[in-house]
């Protein structure tokens, strides 16, 4: 299980105030020296948090890798072909949301047809792409029609389930999106509203190689700084096998 640390919300905090600090590149670094075996920034095309310098700058130091997030939209997409990242992860966005609320909707054609044309030109520079997609049979299907090499699990449905009948439910979802995943020949990642609270059980799934977690890193590090707060969740992904006897079922946290 590999965790690659989200920094968006570093940038966030430095945006409210449009200044210099905090910098997410500094962020990157103690990532990394925390556990991080990557990094992920969400180039948004209103530049809410993450800016083109701090991806250039991302690009020069950053010892691990970058998995950048972009829409599937021209002008991001042609950055992202110079900046050629380890991967680049296509996402939905929208700019009245707060945060990404779904993968992508690969039922439309029109979505399809820009999604493929970004994939295309992505792998013609030799980037590695993944799409960000819900644990649906439909989109991990036409995610393999498309050529790519990955998809991240939606896992918000899981996170904000309120009761253990619910979690239980979307963990299950989630098993079986995986192993279909892997199935059709797909590297698995999973993401989105996972924290030190329910993460156990997504990272106790086999066919999950990869997680993606932010703001609760980010969270935390306001209380005891960000290395540390990444060394936790790095301890928590290790133990979670362990932990968790039955993978598709929901067992909480133990002594956490």
């Amino acid at each position: 299980m590999r965790l690659y640390v989200n920094i968006d919300h570093v940038a966030t905090i430095r945006e409210a105030r449009r200044t210099d600090e905090p910098d997410p590149v500094r962020a990157a670094v103690l990532a990394e020296l925390g556990g991080a075996e990557g990094i992920t920034v969400h180039l948004r095309e209103d530049r809410r948090h993450i800016q083109d310098r701090d991806l250039r700058l991302l690009m020069a130091t950053c010892r691990s890798g970058v998995n950048l997030e972009v829409a599937a939209e021209p002008e991001v997409t042609q950055i992202a072909c110079e900046a050629r990242p380890m991967q680049v992860t296509l996402v939905p966005e929208r700019r009245e949301e707060v945060t990404t609320e779904g993968g992508l909707d690969l039922s439309r054609p029109e979505t399809t047809e820009r999604v493929g044309e970004a994939v295309e030109r992505l792998r013609e520079h030799g980037i590695r792409v993944s799409l960000f997609v819900d644990p649906d049979p439909a989109a991990l299907e036409a995610s393999r029609e498309m050529g790519v090499e990955a998809v991240e699990l939606h896992t918000g449905e899981y996170a904000n389930a309120r009761d253990d009948e619910g979690r239980a439910r979307q963990l299950a979802r989630l098993h079986r999106g995986a192993r279909l995943g892997r199935e059709l020949g797909l590297a698995v990642h999973a993401g989105h509203g996972l924290t030190y609270e329910n993460v156990i059980p997504v990272a106790a799934l086999a066919e999950i190689e990869e997680v993606n977690i932010g703001h609760s890193i980010v969270s935390r590090a306001v209380l005891v700084g960000l290395e540390r707060a990444v060394r936790e969740m790095v301890q928590l992904l290790r133990q979670a096998p362990a932990r968790v006897k039955e993978p598709g079922r929901w067992i909480p946290p133990l002594g956490y």
